[in-house]
């Protein structure tokens, strides 16, 4: 068998979402890709010395050579990841491209670009940037996500169902409560996310966080005073608008274990959607359908198969997100001033924890907007225990009459009856010979389903207030 190189096959090594269709084709898979991450880190570059020209260390001129070239560089990725090795990091081999691109426009300048920087205040504040770019795409299909789950709730709030609790009907409930259930969780997660966006910090202190070369260039200059690091970092974080941090945080990794619990967060609960869809999916319960497309839901082998694929690639995401987060969180560990290791083990999982994020948003607004409910097959399947469903509310009405561990033990054993399929559960009631004579017993209304929904209605209501508050 002849084995196949990359390179001699004419492929460009380039992460496509050929193995993690979630964000394939999203706006993950040009803004978060690896020339994403480079022009991030060049803009970075750029407002660094926007910051110093502003306060006086280099001239305003410098900022604007520097600006443009950084706006306009094209490094390639490839390259530049092999000649990254030797720093174990990409930006000494980026600064060194922008340095150079720099002196073609002016040799005198060049000196200005990085100016009193370290790698990790370059790189640190270009994840900052995508992170937040980011969050803002997944809050807006969020809004799509609550949007159409307040739709489904309104126009299905009464419909009666099951509710399945172990994976078996548990009592009646409805269709606008269990949808307001995913609903009130996408408000909570949109919430989060807005306020992950909002605190995630630049990052500036120099080699260890001190920032005692910047301090230093500024000497000699119109910016040298007491307090001027703090005063660069702030403005450098205005240009880049990041929140400014009271230190820098170099091995202080709190930021990236907030984007990585608000990611988790936000897939989990359209995991815990797109999971409740699958299950209400299935052939033998039939009482929900993704929308249809050209092309969606088909097998390789079956003609028949509708398949829940949008739901599978949430999930895929939720059961994904964790494992990338859960890294992050780990690196919280980072010794000293500067960590070796932690901090470099965060990009790639940051990178496809937050592509798996927004492909799984933008999946969910399409599931949600375009989710088919039937009823009918709801109340179906509610029928199928003959009644036995509101065994709870039963337990209730004869507890006073005969103990409550007694009516469970009648209910019980009425139950098995029916499920062996002897008599219906209402027949079994109604011969059972320690309820004839205790109940004058009204099927018709004890077992209706629809008149044991509680406060169903109430909590919707509930959920339905709050989306006209935040979600609309």
């Amino acid at each position: 068998m002849p084995v196949h190189h990359p390179s001699r096959d004419g492929g460009t090594g380039s992460d496509s979402g050929l193995l993690n269709p979630v964000w394939a084709g999203s706006w993950a898979s040009s803004a978060l890709s690896e020339q994403a991450w480079i022009a991030a880190m060049l803009e970075a570059e750029g407002a660094l010395a926007r910051a110093q020209a502003g306060l006086g260390v280099i001239p305003v001129s410098s900022a604007d050579v520097i600006t443009k070239v950084a706006c306009g560089l094209r490094i390639d990725a490839s390259a530049l990841a092999e000649r990254s090795r030797g720093a174990a990091n990409p930006v000494v081999v980026l600064v060194q491209e922008l340095s150079a691109a720099v002196r073609e426009v002016d040799p005198a300048v060049a000196d200005h670009v990085h100016l009193g920087s370290t790698s990790q205040d370059i790189l640190d504040s270009a994840v900052m940037l995508l992170a937040v770019r980011a969050l803002d795409v997944v809050e807006r299909d969020l809004a799509r996500v609550a949007a159409g789950l307040a739709e489904l709730v309104s126009r299905h709030r009464s419909a009666p169902m099951a509710a399945r609790t172990l994976a078996q009907h548990a009592v009646p409930t409805t269709f606008g409560l269990k949808a307001a259930g995913w609903l009130n969780s996408v408000l909570d997660a949109s919430l989060r996310v807005r306020r992950t966006a909002a605190s995630l910090p630049a990052q500036l202190g120099g080699a260890a966080g001190t920032l005692s070369a910047y301090q230093e260039y500024a000497r000699g200059t119109a910016a040298h005073r007491q307090g001027h690091g703090v005063e660069l970092a702030e403005r450098f974080a205005a240009e880049l608008g990041l929140s400014e941090p009271s230190v820098p945080w170099h091995s202080l990794r709190m930021p990236l274990c907030d984007i990585g619990w608000t990611l988790s967060q936000v897939t989990g609960v359209l995991g815990k959607f797109a999971l409740d869809v699958q299950v209400l999916s299935r052939t033998e319960i039939a009482e929900v359908a993704e929308p249809t497309a050209e092309g969606r839901g088909v097998s390789s082998a079956m003609p028949q198969k509708r398949n829940p694929v949008l739901a599978t690639l949430i999930v895929s995401a939720g059961r994904q997100v964790p494992a990338h987060s859960a890294v992050l969180a780990q690196s919280m560990l980072a010794e000293d001033e500067r960590a070796p290791g932690a901090w470099h083990a965060e990009w790639q999982p940051l990178r496809e924890a937050l592509r798996l994020t927004v492909g799984a948003a933008q999946t969910a607004a399409e599931l949600a907007e375009g989710l088919e409910v039937f009823p009918t097959q709801m109340r179906r399947n509610l029928e199928l225990t003959e009644g036995a469903v509101v065994s709870e509310r039963l337990n209730a009405v004869l507890a006073p009459l005969l103990g409550k561990a007694e009516s469970k033990r009648v209910l019980a054993a009425c139950a098995r009856q029916a499920v062996a399929g002897e008599v219906s559960f209402a027949e079994a009631l109604a011969d059972h010979p320690d309820l004839r004579d205790q109940l004058a017993f009204d099927a018709q209304t004890l077992l209706a389903p629809d008149e044991y929904l509680g406060a169903a209605d109430d909590l919707v209501a509930r959920v339905l207030q709050r989306f006209a508050r935040e979600g609309a």
